[in-house]
């Protein structure tokens, strides 16, 4: 067979069939390319010593049920296929002790569960006897996660960084301005590191032990702010009023200390942790207004400096509230079922296994499988689609989705804290915390930037004077007001926000954005690669036509059976389903081996039997006859063909076909109208069905008859044309196409947990109804990055114009500072609001 996915081809590696490159033939209508076939025969893995293909299913990629008991998570060395990966699996889960086990061939990781701690340690014995080695993963130790409040720029996350690293028990520490979030490794109590954090002059709070909901608010910050306002507002109208200059400057100076301690303790610890951020600056320039006599222009560089601390904080934390209230989705409670009663349990609670029940209107509070009732249940939070979805008995329900209609009895399968919604704040919260290139270069820029301006300010408030020009006070203020404009807050500001508010955006649309980097590329794609079968069409394809030619249909259907059975292709899948359909039992059959990209063998009655596409018959020299040209007209018709035989002779012909999605023809349209014009479709599938679909889709190019190692050749050659290539597909078999692209596109990741780890952008429903959007958000946060950058740097270099012909005050220039930062922030919190 000839289908997208290589036919039940046992390895995705694009090196595992041949090192051959591909021939391309062009056509001048639609654009395809067919791949010429690999002249190897048999070849499944590299290592045909370690691959043990046994009649078997192929690896789940769902996560391993929780069980009571001792973990352990492994590194596997030496797989070459995921019939490597179900063989360790098949293995270890026969060892005495093991209670679950979960291989993933992907990741190259393994799960374990044992009654026996002593159980764990036997198993790298027992999976070197089968060819491969193991590696204990060692759990972290002390790491904790805190939330921190008061950062309003990425020097402030410097500052808490440095000064946490001079304390002997902290062994590591990252602090994340943009989530907002402080990663830490240490040995002293939780009580300590907090008092640390606030001795730099923020507040934080240990993430795990808030449960739901915002954390308290601290009103001492806007306490001080209004005190120091009215101070200094007393001080101003005091000096139309005939009081004396002693007491206004008294207010003034009150004003300052009580608007300025906060800035100036945390000044002190950023100077003793050998940070220069804006709370240094600002200090100095107030200290230095105060030494000169200008009371009044330090008390209002101080509450505007307060001020605007403030309303920025505000601002900052409504986009990363943004991705915590996804927090609240699922509801900390639920009805578990006692035999006859119903029990109000907490969520933290409940085991793998138990039964919960939902209500008509509730949401659903964990992972599990419908085990009685039907109804409706909206999985927009998930998935993003609005159309509520129909369950049944057997059907997944996720947490933080609404059941609308029936009561549900719900099979727990996950804990709380690996449930497909936890799953997606983890990584949305690591996405928010990985820095854009775009964001890193500034970064750079700025810690260049700041000290050579404060360095420049030292030299206007000394070189002058020295030199004769003007006199001591006139320099000095001109110094204190590049200090001032030294602060690149606006500027560091203006990137990381942007990206925390677009990937808040596309996680509440059921897209998962794995980090600004990937946000940015996505925002450059010029064209986008589609596999076809799971993607463009419905992946679920059914038998159409049988034609039996050398034995009777019953038997026919009997031998492809049990070929197909085993394989997890839908192409066999759709095989084995319409021969239960009507009621035909499996030959008995052993020796079961791929072709790859081409079909099955295994040995039946003594005789080694195929099922599989015409380029497999045709590298047999099997006699087609007539049959040739019938399967030729199938093809054309949009059929994928299953011939059933042996080397010698011919039993018959399958014909299998698959519907196209209305979703991807949608999809399709709005990319082109998006300006994406170089939509194109990889897939194993014969020229006639891949120009239907073609046809069908929209798609203006196709690669058609492609081998697993193809599918990268026709990636590469897309780049080699100047494309930002993505690649759309199942996050699993598309694997090494994903990893050549230029981004990773997965579709259907509510489903399984590889698509989330596997690609770097993760549409959570099963079809391609959010790409448009995601690549219009991306665009759209490109370009609002730029204009922050670009308004940051013309309101610096309009502030250094404006100093020396004296027409910037102090006070103008922490405004014309604070209020750019502000603009930069509003500016990027439009992406929140950004719709499909």
């Amino acid at each position: 067979m000839s289908q997208d996915k290589d036919h039940d081809s046992c390895c995705s590696d694009q090196g595992c069939a041949s090192s051959r490159q591909p021939k391309f033939k062009k056509e001048l209508t639609l654009l395809h390319v067919t791949a010429a076939p690999s002249p190897v025969k048999d070849a499944c893995c590299t290592n045909e010593s370690k691959c043990k293909h046994e009649s078997g299913p192929e690896e789940s990629h769902d996560t391993i049920e929780e069980a009571a008991g001792h973990k352990g998570d492994f590194i596997v060395y030496g797989m070459d296929c995921s019939a490597c990966a179900a063989t360790i699996e098949k293995a270890v889960r026969q060892t005495e002790s093991i209670a679950q086990v979960q291989v993933n061939y992907s990741t190259g990781k393994m799960k374990v569960v044992a009654e026996e701690a002593a159980a764990l340690d036997k198993l790298s014995a027992t999976v070197e006897k089968l060819g491969y080695s193991l590696e204990r993963v060692q759990p972290k130790g002390n790491t904790r996660t805190y939330a921190i409040e008061g950062m309003d720029c990425g020097t402030c996350a410097l500052t808490i960084e440095n000064h946490l690293k001079t304390h002997s028990a902290v062994k590591q520490v990252n602090v994340h301005f943009a989530s907002g979030t402080m990663t830490i490794e240490h040995d002293n109590p939780v009580e300590e590191i907090i008092k640390e954090v606030s001795k730099a002059g923020y507040k934080a709070s240990l993430v795990s032990n808030r449960r739901t909901g915002e954390a308290k608010k601290d009103k001492t910050g806007t306490n001080a702010v209004a005190i120091s306002g009215f101070l200094l507002l007393c001080g101003f109208l005091g000096s139309y009023t005939g009081v004396s200059q002693t007491l206004i400057n008294l207010l003034y100076g009150i004003s300052i200390v009580i608007g300025g301690y906060r800035p100036a303790r945390s000044a002190y610890y950023a100077v003793k942790s050998k940070s220069l951020d804006m709370n240094v600056l600002m200090t100095a320039a107030v200290i230095g207004a105060a030494a000169i006599g200008e009371w009044f222009e330090g008390a209002t560089v101080v509450w505007l400096f307060a001020l605007g601390n403030i309303l920025q904080a505000r601002s900052i934390e409504k986009t990363r509230n943004s991705i915590r209230s996804l927090i609240d989705l699922a509801p900390p409670e639920a009805f578990v079922k006692g035999g006859r009663q119903l029990v109000r349990k907490p969520v933290e609670d409940i085991s793998v296994g138990e039964i919960i029940v939902v209500k008509p209107g509730d949401k659903i509070p964990l992972d599990g499988t419908v085990i009685n009732g039907e109804s409706s249940v909206n999985q927009a939070p998930i998935t993003g689609e609005s159309i509520p979805v129909d369950m049944h008995v057997g059907d997944t329900v996720y947490a933080g989705t609404i059941n609308e209609h029936g009561s549900l009895e719900v099979a727990v399968t996950k804990l709380v804290e690996d449930t497909t919604i936890s799953r997606i704040i983890h990584l949305v919260e690591e996405a928010q915390e990985q820095k854009a290139p775009t964001e890193a270069f500034v970064d750079k820029f700025a810690r260049i930037y700041t000290p050579i301006v404060f360095l420049l300010a030292l030299v206007v408030m000394v070189l002058p004077p020295l030199l004769g020009y003007g006199n001591w006070g006139e320099w000095f203020y001109k110094g204190l007001e590049l200090l001032v404009i030294a602060c690149p807050c606006a500027l560091v500001i203006s990137t990381p926000v942007a990206i925390v508010s677009a990937i808040g955006n596309a996680a509440k649309n059921g897209v998962l954005i794995k980090g600004g980097a990937f946000l940015e590329v996505a925002g450059r794609i010029t064209a986008i690669a589609f596999d076809k079968t799971g993607t463009l069409t419905e992946g679920k394809p059914k038998v159409s036509q049988v034609f039996a030619t050398g034995t009777t249909q019953e038997e026919l259907l009997s031998i492809a059976y049990a070929l197909e059975e085993y394989s997890t292709h839908p192409i066999a899948k759709a095989v084995v389903e319409f021969a239960k359909e009507n009621e035909i039992s499996p030959a008995h059959g052993d020796k079961f081996r791929n072709r790859v990209g081409k079909g099955v063998v295994a040995r039946i009655g003594g005789q080694e039997y195929f099922a599989g596409n015409l380029k497999l018959f045709l590298e047999l020299h099997t006699p087609l006859g007539e049959l040739e040209s019938q399967v030729r007209t199938l093809q054309k018709e949009g059929n994928t063909i299953v011939i059933v035989g042996t080397a010698d002779r011919i039993l018959g012909v399958i014909a299998v076909a698959d519907r196209v999605r209305k979703s991807s023809v949608q999809a399709l349209g709005d990319l082109q109208r998006a300006g994406i014009h170089q939509l194109v479709m990889l897939t194993g599938d014969n020229e006639g069905t891949a120009q239907k679909v073609a046809l069908q889709t929209g798609v203006t190019r196709y690669f058609a008859e492609l081998l697993p190692e193809n599918k990268v050749a026709a990636i590469k050659q897309l780049q080699d044309e100047g494309h930002y290539v993505a690649m759309v597909g199942d996050g699993i078999n598309d694997a090494p196409a994903i990893a050549t692209a230029n981004l990773g596109v997965a579709m259907g990741g509510a489903g399984t947990d590889t698509a989330m780890e596997t690609a770097d952008i993760v549409l959570m429903a099963d079809n391609l109804e959010k790409l448009p959007h995601t690549v219009k958000l991306s665009r759209k946060a490109i370009r609002i990055i730029k204009q922050n950058i670009w308004f940051s740097l013309i309101i610096k270099a309009a502030a250094f114009i404006l100093i020396f012909p004296e027409l910037l005050t102090l006070w103008i220039a922490v405004i014309s500072d604070t209020g750019a930062a502000l603009i930069v922030i509003l500016n990027s919190m439009r992406l929140l609001k950004t719709k499909n």
